[in-house]
C-alpha cells in the first residue's frame, strides 16, 4: 500500500467513525502503519469531518514526536501509537475513540468480562482497562500497551477506547464490535451482575474466531 492510498483509507476511516457516532467533534485519534518503521497519524484538534490526506503527519517507530513542515502537529497521543507498533509488529492500525458507552465503562474504571461470548473478538476472555494516566503521557502508553497484551482491544481509564488490528478495517470493526459490547454490559449490570461464561467456554470461543479471522484476511487480500 503506498502512502497515498493509506492516507486516502485513514481519512476515510477517520470520517466513519463520525458518521457512527464513534468520535465527535475533534476526540479520538488514528493512525495506519505505512512500513515497518514509518506511520501516519492525524493531526491534533482537526474535526473529523475536516481533515484530509494532506493533514496526516509522518512518524517514526523509533522516532520522538512525529513532526511535520505545516503548522499542524500530531495527535496529543502519538506515543500511544508509536509505542504499540513499535511493541506490536503485526498491527498495522490503531483507532482510538471517545464512544459514548465504551467511554462510561472506562469512567468506572471496570473490564468487560466474558459476559457475552463476542468479548472474544478483542482476542481473549476479557477487555481490559488500562489505569489511569495524563493523556499524551509515557506512563499512559505503557499502561495501553500492557492493557493490550494478547488483546486488540482495551479501555483507558476514565479516557475512552483503543483497538488494534492487520488493517484498518480491522480496527474499526473492533473498536464497533467493543462499542456494542460496552452497551450490552451497561444495560445488563443496570439490572443486575451478568452470569459470565467460564474459561473453558470461552477458549472453545476464542479458537472458533482464531479461524474465523484468519478466513476473513484470506479472503480481504
Amino acid at each position: 500500500m503506498t502512502s497515498q492510498t493509506a492516507g486516502d483509507e485513514l481519512v476515510a476511516v477517520v470520517q466513519e467513525l463520525h458518521s457512527r457516532g464513534l468520535n465527535r467533534g475533534s476526540s479520538g485519534n488514528c493512525s495506519v502503519r505505512i512500513s515497518q518503521q514509518n506511520y501516519l497519524i492525524t493531526p491534533s484538534g482537526i474535526p473529523s469531518t475536516s481533515v484530509d490526506s494532506t493533514m496526516l503527519v509522518n512518524g517514526d517507530v523509533d522516532g520522538d514526536e512525529p513532526t511535520t513542515t505545516s503548522t499542524l502537529r500530531a495527535s496529543s497521543e502519538w506515543r500511544v501509537h508509536r509505542d504499540i507498533y513499535r511493541s506490536r509488529p503485526e498491527v498495522s492500525a490503531i483507532v482510538h475513540v471517545h464512544s459514548v458507552y465504551a467511554t462510561s465503562l472506562a469512567c468506572l474504571r471496570r473490564d468487560i468480562p466474558a459476559f457475552h461470548y463476542m468479548v472474544a473478538v478483542a482476542g481473549g476472555a476479557d477487555i481490559r482497562c488500562a489505569p489511569y494516566a495524563t493523556y499524551g503521557t509515557a506512563e499512559l502508553s505503557a499502561n495501553v500497551v500492557h492493557a493490550l497484551r494478547g488483546r486488540t482491544a482495551c479501555l483507558l481509564a476514565n479516557h475512552g477506547l483503543i483497538t488494534v488490528g492487520s488493517s484498518l478495517p480491522d480496527a474499526l470493526d473492533v473498536c464497533t464490535e467493543v462499542e456494542a459490547l460496552a452497551q450490552q454490559f451497561m444495560i445488563a449490570i443496570s439490572a443486575g451482575e451478568p452470569k459470565c461464561l467460564d474459561s473453558r467456554e470461552m477458549a472453545e470461543v476464542i479458537g472458533k474466531f482464531a479461524s474465523y479471522r484468519q478466513q476473513r484476511r484470506s479472503v480481504m487480500r
